[in-house]
C-alpha cells in the first residue's frame, strides 16, 4: 500500500500579514486583508518542492468527488476538493465580503446576498417599497400590509411547482428532521428504511421544486423593516395611541394595532411589557419596548398554508421560550426575529432560532448581553434552506447539544456569526456518539473516554447511506455549508466530535475567528477537519490563543478518506496547543490533503502525535514560522 507523505517546515511568514498590534475595535474586514490567501500563495512553493509528485497524486484522487455518487454536491466544496490550494483562497475571499456585510449598519439584506455566494445560489432581488415619511398610524399599518401581501406572493410563486400534498409533505417532515436528521443510516430493517426514504424526499422537493430564489427575494423585503429612521417614525406615529379595549386571547399589555389579513395577524404592541403566545398565525408583530415574554410560535410559521411571520421587538429585556420548530424558523416560508436592544434570553426548542428548513429562518440581535440556550438543531442551522443567527454586540453564551450554532446539513446554508463581545460557544455533551461501542463499550457518560457528538460550531454535514437502500448503488446525499464566524472579542469554545470547522460526506464546515485572545476545546474531528469527502477550514486571526483536544485523536487540519482540510492560526501571539490527548496539527490519511499553519509567535506545542502525518496516499504538511 502506497504511503503518504510527511512534511514539517518552518518558515517566516508572519510579515506577511503585517503587525496586528494597533487593530481598531474591529479587524479589518476588507477581502485584501484576510491572510489565508496570501500565506496559501506563499508556501504553495515550498510544499510543491518538497511534496510534489505526492501530492499531484493526491489531489488526483480527490479530483474523483466529481463523479463520485452523491446527490447534491456544492460546488465550492468540489473545487476545493479538486484544488485545495484555489478552493480554501475562494472560500475566504467570499467570507470576507460576509464577515463585510455583518459589520453594515443595516446587515440582514447584504448578509443575505454574500452568504448566498457560499453555496452559489441566486441571491434574490425584490425592491422594497418606500416607507412612509408621516407619523400617521394608518399610513404606516397600510405598509406594513403592502409589504406583507408581496412577501406573500413571492413566497406563492416559490412554492408554485409544489403541490398541496408536497407541501404538506415538507412542512411534516422538517419536525421530523429537526428532532431526528442523523449523518448516516446504518441498518437494513423496515423503519430505517423508510426513514431513509422519507429524508431523501424531502431533500429532492427541497432541491428541485422549491424555488429558493423567490423565497430569498420575500426574505429580503422582510429584512428591509430592520430600518432605524422608519421606525422612528413608527414609535412617534404610535406613541399617543390607545390601547385597545379588547385584544385577542394569548395577549397581556397593552396592543395599540390588530388587524387581520391574508397572511395572518399584524401586530403592534405597545412600550410596556407585554406577553404573547398566540395560537394564531402571526403575519407581523411589532413590539416597540418593555421587557416582554414570548412563547409558542413567534417568527415561525405556524402551518403550511402561512408560510410568512415576522418579529421586530424595539427595546427591552426579553424572554423567549418557543415550540419546537417555534422561533425565528423557516419552515416552507420565511421566518424573521429581530430584536434591537436589551439583555435577552432565548430558550430554543428542537428548530428554532434562526433556522431553515425548506424555507429560511433568521435571527438578528443587535445589543445586550444574551444567552442562547438549545436543545437540536438551533442557532444558524439549515436543511434545505438557509438560517442565520446574527449578534452584533455584547458578550454572549450560545449553547446547544449538537447539530446547531453554524450547521448546514443537505442543501443547507448554516451560519452563527457574532460581530463583537466577549462570547461563550459550547456545543455537545448530550448526544452519545457512535464511536463508543466499537472503541469504548464500557465507557459511561461522565468517563474521560466516552465520547460525544456535536456536528456543529461550523459544520458541514451530509448523510451516508451503509448499507446502500435495497442492496442498490443509491448515491449518498451530500453537506451544505455550516459556518461559525466571530469578528472580535476574547471568546471561549468547547465542543465534541465534529465541530469547529467540520466537514462530512461533501460537506464544507468553516470556523473563522478574527480577533481576540481565544481558547478554542474540540474533540475528534475537529478545528479544521473532515471525513468523506468533506472540507474544513479553521482559521484564528490575531490573539493569543489556547487549543486543546479532549481526543482521542483527528484534530486541527485532520483529513480523512478522499478529504481537505486546513487550519491557519495568521497571529503574532503566543499560541498554546494542548493535544496530548489527541493527534494532529496536520494529519491526513485515505487519500487526503491536510495543511496546518501557524504564522506567528512563540509557540509551544504538546501534541501526542501528528504535526504532519500522512498514510495511505495522503499528504500533509505542519508549517510554522
Amino acid at each position: 500500500m502506497a504511503r503518504g507523505l510527511t512534511v514539517a517546515i518552518s518558515l517566516s511568514v508572519a510579515a506577511l500579514i503585517g503587525c496586528a498590534t494597533r487593530q481598531p475595535a474591529l479587524p479589518d474586514i476588507s477581502p485584501e486583508a484576510w491572510p489565508v490567501t496570501v500565506l496559501l500563495a506563499q508556501v504553495r512553493g515550498e510544499v510543491e518542492r518538497s511534496a510534489g509528485a505526492q501530492q499531484a497524486a493526491t489531489l488526483k484522487a480527490l479530483a474523483e468527488a466529481a463523479t463520485a455518487p452523491a446527490l447534491f454536491k456544492q460546488p465550492l466544496s468540489l473545487r476545493t476538493l479538486t484544488d485545495p490550494w484555489r478552493g480554501f483562497a475562494t472560500l475566504e475571499q467570499r467570507l470576507a465580503y460576509v464577515a463585510g456585510a455583518a459589520a453594515s449598519p443595516q446587515p440582514l439584506g447584504p448578509l443575505l446576498v454574500a452568504l448566498e455566494q457560499l453555496p452559489e445560489r441566486a441571491p434574490g432581488s425584490q425592491a422594497p417599497p418606500a416607507p412612509p415619511t408621516s407619523t400617521q398610524p394608518e399610513d404606516h399599518a397600510a405598509y406594513l400590509e403592502a409589504l406583507l401581501a408581496e412577501a406573500a406572493r413571492l413566497r406563492a410563486q416559490a412554492l408554485s411547482r409544489l403541490t398541496d400534498e408536497e407541501r404538506q409533505f415538507l412542512f411534516d417532515q422538517a419536525a421530523r428532521l429537526a428532532e431526528g436528521f442523523v449523518p448516516q443510516w446504518s441498518e437494513r430493517d423496515g423503519d430505517e428504511r423508510r426513514l431513509a426514504q422519507a429524508d431523501r424526499r424531502f431533500f429532492a422537493l427541497a432541491g428541485e421544486k422549491l424555488d429558493h430564489a423567490s423565497l430569498l427575494a420575500a426574505a429580503r423585503l422582510l429584512a428591509s423593516l430592520d430600518n432605524e429612521e422608519w421606525l422612528g417614525k413608527v414609535r412617534v406615529a404610535f406613541k399617543d395611541a390607545p390601547p385597545l379595549a379588547h385584544p385577542i386571547p394569548g395577549i397581556t399589555g397593552a396592543v395599540l394595532l390588530l388587524k387581520n389579513t391574508p397572511s395572518g395577524w399584524l401586530i403592534i404592541g405597545g412600550p410596556g411589557p407585554n406577553t404573547y403566545d398566540l395560537p394564531e398565525p402571526i403575519a407581523l408583530l411589532l413590539d416597540l419596548g418593555g421587557d416582554d415574554a414570548y412563547r409558542g410560535t413567534i417568527a415561525s410559521p405556524i402551518d403550511a398554508t402561512h408560510g410568512i411571520s415576522l418579529l421586530l421587538d424595539l427595546d427591552g429585556n426579553d424572554l423567549y421560550e418557543a415550540q419546537p420548530l417555534g422561533l425565528a424558523t423557516g419552515r416552507l416560508g420565511v421566518g424573521l426575529l429581530v430584536d434591537r436592544n436589551g439583555d435577552d434570553r432565548y430558550r430554543l426548542a428542537a428548530g428554532s432560532g434562526g433556522v431553515g428548513l425548506a424555507g429560511i429562518g433568521l435571527l438578528e440581535d443587535r445589543e445586550g448581553a444574551d444567552r442562547y440556550i438549545g436543545s437540536r438543531l438551533t442557532q444558524g442551522a439549515a436543511i434545505g434552506g438557509l438560517g442565520l443567527l446574527v449578534d452584533l454586540a455584547g458578550d454572549d453564551t450560545h449553547s446547544s447539544f449538537g447539530y446547531a450554532l453554524g450547521f448546514g446539513g443537505p442543501l443547507g446554508m448554516g451560519a452563527l456569526i457574532d460581530v463583537a463581545g466577549h462570547d461563550r460557544y459550547q456545543c455537545g455533551d448530550h448526544f452519545p456518539s457512535r464511536y463508543n461501542d466499537s472503541e469504548n463499550p464500557s465507557a459511561k457518560p461522565g468517563d474521560a473516554r466516552f465520547q460525544y457528538e456535536c456536528f456543529g460550531m461550523g459544520a458541514g454535514v451530509g448523510q451516508r447511506l451503509r448499507p446502500k437502500l435495497d442492496g442498490s448503488t443509491t448515491a449518498d446525499i451530500a453537506g451544505g455549508i455550516g459556518l461559525i464566524l466571530d469578528l472580535a472579542g476574547n471568546d471561549r469554545s468547547h465542543s465534541a466530535n465534529f465541530s469547529q470547522g467540520a466537514g462530512y460526506v461533501f460537506g464544507t464546515g468553516v470556523k473563522v475567528d478574527l480577533r481576540g485572545d481565544d481558547e478554542h476545546v474540540a474533540a475528534r474531528y475537529g478545528q479544521g477537519a473532515a471525513a468523506h469527502s468533506g472540507v474544513g477550514l479553521f482559521v484564528d486571526g490575531a490573539g493569543t490563543d489556547h487549543y486543546g483536544s479532549t481526543g482521542p485523536e483527528y484534530n486541527g487540519a485532520a483529513a480523512w478518506d478522499r478529504s481537505a482540510a486546513l487550519f491557519v492560526d495568521a497571529g503574532e501571539g503566543d499560541d498554546r496547543y494542548d493535544f496530548q490527548q489527541s493527534t494532529g496539527l496536520g494529519i491526513a490519511d485515505h487519500q487526503s490533503w491536510s495543511l496546518f499553519l501557524d504564522a506567528g509567535g512563540t509557540n509551544r506545542y504538546a501534541v501526542r502525535s501528528g504535526k504532519g502525518t500522512a498514510g495511505d496516499g495522503s499528504v500533509s504538511v505542519f508549517m510554522e514560522r
